[in-house]
């Protein structure tokens, strides 16, 4: 019996697509991607990718459990064939993977709402594949796919003698949203609301044959001697009144002696396993030694986890809407508006964040040794300073946080020297 061609599995692949199709049509689902088509409201027409980032389909979503950036693809959000330029699409994943790859991230991919009429062609899909080279894949760590299909299965086919098994270890399927919750920060994930209403019906189709949702315990409490996930406030309070959290010196003492000329300081990712177990010492009281390790890049990625970590970001949740407007003001007006935003925060975030971009400021001036300007620390720290209350920023964020907190490096003196908050210090 002759074995199976491409052509053939391709004619599968659409045969079951044609079944997904009809299942969520019986789910009572859509088949048309009507809503593909929305525009979202916080993307610039200035956007030189406005045509594909206007339908939502790829967004920034938080982090995950161990702290890697987290990027989701959308299915739903795909307009149809004739209404998209998927060479233009691949040049989009292309240009926001390019802002975080040089560090650990994880991919999403909700399948939900794939169908025949917003499908990218099997050839694009393997040009695409092709695209992502060494430097796109080294540093994905998991690639989850959500709801999938038999489409799903036969397409792993298809592509199984171009995908490296190195690769293929790292795509986890989960049936449920349920099943990310143990892996990623669940309530900061961006999810299409087609998306969480297709999980619903197929959560009440299956009611009776698998396990019951178990409720989330509460939270414990926080370990007397607890340094991460925990409020400044807190921090000071365990710490005799000082406002600098312990970690926060500790690791920039050890910088300033020992990294300021590291070359891509801040850039460079550091073993997960490695930053849970300082972090674990620090939690249980335990002394932290960075000369053990003999890498400034530890310290530097204990340092942005700290920061990512805290329950409120230090320039507040208050402070995001005007720091997005940011670069609607004029540039030489630019550093005045961040003068007023970082003035108007609480003493202690003041105090705290005027500390850390003291530091900043002089890893910038070594930036000849270790290639960090003002502008490469903007995009490494922004979004580790801010973020909304609800729900990850959107890829269209990431210009104004990284603009902002650039601004602030850059100009320091003139933002911070006519403030002084009483107990506060420098590095």
């Amino acid at each position: 019996m002759q074995s199976m061609n491409s052509i053939d599995f391709e004619e599968l692949a659409e045969i079951e697509l044609q079944k997904d199709e009809e299942e969520q049509a019986q789910l009572g689902g859509v088949t048309v991607t009507d809503d593909g088509t929305q525009e979202f409201n916080d993307v610039s027409v200035n956007d030189p990718y406005y045509d594909i980032a206007r339908h939502g389909i790829i967004n920034v979503a938080g982090d995950d459990n161990s702290g890697r950036t987290v990027i989701t693809f959308s299915c739903f959000r795909l307009p149809p064939c004739h209404e998209i330029d998927h060479a233009r699409l691949l040049e989009y994943l292309k240009y926001t993977l390019d802002q975080y790859v040089e560090n650990d991230y994880t991919v999403v991919y909700f399948h939900y709402g794939l169908n025949s009429r917003n499908k990218p062609s099997l050839s694009w899909l393997q040009s695409a594949y092709k695209a992502f080279d060494r430097k796109y894949k080294k540093n994905l760590k998991a690639l989850y796919v959500v709801h999938p299909t038999n489409f799903i299965k036969v397409l792993w086919k298809i592509f199984k003698p171009v995908i490296s098994h190195k690769f293929g270890k790292k795509v986890s399927y989960m049936n449920h949203l349920s099943d990310l919750r143990e892996h990623l920060r669940f309530n900061r994930l961006i999810i299409p609301q087609e998306v969480l209403q297709h999980d619903e019906k197929l959560r009440l189709q299956h009611k009776g044959k698998t396990a019951p949702v178990t409720k989330a315990p509460p939270p414990r409490p926080p370990l007397p001697t607890q340094q991460f996930g925990v409020s400044l406030e807190y921090l000071k309070n365990k710490n005799k009144g000082e406002l600098i959290p312990p970690v926060m010196e500790q690791t920039i003492s050890y910088l300033k002696v020992k990294g300021l000329r590291t070359e891509g300081l801040f850039r460079r990712s550091v073993a997960v396993h490695i930053i849970k177990d300082i972090q674990k010492l620090y939690n249980l009281g335990k002394a932290v030694n960075f000369d053990e390790y003999g890498d400034p890049h530890i310290p530097a990625g204990i340092l942005k986890t700290f920061l990512r970590e805290l329950p409120d970001p230090l320039l507040t949740f208050q402070s995001y809407q005007r720091i997005l407007r940011i670069t609607s003001v004029e540039s030489i007006l630019r550093v005045n508006s961040c003068k007023e935003i970082v003035h108007r925060l609480p003493d202690h975030n003041y105090a705290v964040l005027k500390y850390l971009i003291c530091f900043l400021k002089v890893i910038s001036q070594e930036n000849i040794s270790n290639k960090m300007t003002a502008s490469n620390l903007g995009c490494v720290f922004g979004l580790n300073l801010v973020w909304p209350q609800e729900g990850a920023p959107s890829i269209n964020a990431l210009v104004p946080v990284n603009t902002f907190t650039e601004l602030l490096i850059e100009y320091y003196p003139q933002i911070f020297s006519s403030r002084t908050v009483l107990g506060e210090k420098l590095p």
